[in-house]
């Protein structure tokens, strides 16, 4: 379904793709990388030169914008992240728009191994004759979630150059870091300064998520005895064969996520590094509850402790810091934002479809944190890799829910 506003939307996304802000969990900065910056100075200037209020930028680093009521209403904000994920290159992302797609396989300039095709991505089977945009085969492309800030900037403008289109104080925020789980910083809710918010950071057209993972992350160290290799009998303990040793008693086909779907947690593995010496291992916890996160918790001490007791010339610690919590929690308390985003999506000819998210969101901490946030989608399609894509028409459809969207809380309020 095209819309008035696919011109503007796929500018914006291929403007904003080219610009690399892919954050990195290892740096204790904030944000994670100055590059992100980048990307928020220059929404900054689209924002004073589209006329939005209180244009600024934070010292931890997101963007906060006003645009002006023009009818009475709660003050709703709307989010989305500057980051792209560290799980892939993101360095040199070149934007490619297929335009009127055929509906067969998508071909990479960069990559001419890689395809792209609706027996991959099935979804995309259904978007004959839509503009597809890729990246060129040897990046991520980066809508996501820079797809949500095309829409939020083009639904933006579109208010501020039509005032008689009512809707409340609507509050902008663009954030850095969200895909290392640390997009909102604690002095974000009263900054922001919204009843309630909305990401828009999904995936399918229609998609309102108010079920999320409770996440923790784990940080395993383990210390050996160094010794030269070639003295080593009955000195050395490598740290290396006991991490290894915990991987391996880690369960293998169930709780990991190539082994699990629906509403299923799991354990994941996702870095190993170091030496004979001492070697660090880190996990993401995934569960939709909470007694499940724990028995993930409890599972990996338990494992470490059993390694640990074979060798006690080393030394095995685990520690787990809670990253964020499922925002149904706190939703299914008060469902009006999420009743609201419904009617939107009716609206405009879409069906609202509420399946939980095997991830989380900005708004899975700002619920817990007391601004309630529900998702919506933006169309992103295989995000953290070389395939990802999103249709032109599908934030065409976004766009048009969001601005729906606020005319709709102002009538509620």
């Amino acid at each position: 379904m095209r819309t008035e506003f696919d011109t503007e939307l796929e500018e914006r996304l291929v403007r904003y793709a080219a610009i690399d802000s892919q954050s990195d969990e290892d740096s204790p900065g904030s944000p994670s990388t100055d590059i992100q910056l980048d990307m928020a100075r220059l929404l900054v200037a689209e924002l004073e030169e589209m006329g939005a209020e209180d244009v600024h930028l934070t010292d931890y680093g997101t963007v906060l914008a006003t645009v002006p009521a023009t009818a009475e209403g709660p003050v709703l904000g709307l989010l989305a992240h500057v980051d792209t994920a560290p799980a892939y290159n993101a360095t040199g992302v070149k934007p490619v728009v297929h335009r009127n797609y055929n509906g067969g396989e998508i071909a990479f300039a960069d990559a001419p191994e890689l395809r792209l095709s609706p027996e991959i991505s099935p979804y995309l089977g259904q978007k004959a004759g839509d503009d597809i945009i890729t990246a060129s085969g040897t990046t991520l492309l980066g809508a996501d979630d820079k797809a949500g800030i095309a829409i939020i900037m083009t639904a933006a403008r579109h208010l501020l150059a039509n005032p008689s289109i009512p809707h409340g104080r609507i509050r902008i925020a663009f954030t850095p870091d969200e895909e290392i789980g640390r997009g909102v910083d604690a002095r974000l809710p009263p900054d922001l300064g919204a009843d309630y918010a909305y990401t828009f950071d999904g995936s399918k057209p229609g998609e309102i998520i108010y079920e999320t993972f409770s996440a923790d992350a784990a940080l395993v160290t383990v210390t050996g005895v160094s010794a030269h290799p070639g003295w080593a009998r009955d000195k050395l303990v490598n740290a290396l064969h006991l991490a290894a040793k915990i991987v391996q008693t880690l369960p293998q086909v169930t709780r990991t996520p190539e082994t699990t779907d629906g509403r299923a947690g799991f354990l994941h593995l996702t870095e190993m590094r170091g030496n004979a010496a001492e070697c660090e291992l880190k996990l993401i916890l995934r569960d939709f509850e909470l007694d499940g996160l724990e028995s993930h918790g409890a599972l990996l001490r338990q494992v470490c402790e059993a390694v640990a007791a074979t060798e006690p010339r080393a030394r095995i610690t685990c520690e787990i810091r809670p990253q964020y919590r499922n925002m149904r929690y706190w939703l299914e308390k008060d469902m009006t934002p999420v009743e609201l985003a419904r009617e939107a999506c009716r609206a405009v000819g879409l069906d609202p479809k509420g399946e939980p998210i095997r991830g989380g969101t900005d708004g899975s901490r700002l619920t817990e944190m007391g601004v309630p946030t529900p998702n919506i989608f933006t169309g992103m399609q295989e995000i953290h890799g070389p395939l990802e894509w999103i249709s032109v028409q599908d934030m065409g459809l976004a766009t048009k829910v969001a601005l729906e969207l606020v005319q709709r809380a102002a009538r509620a309020g």
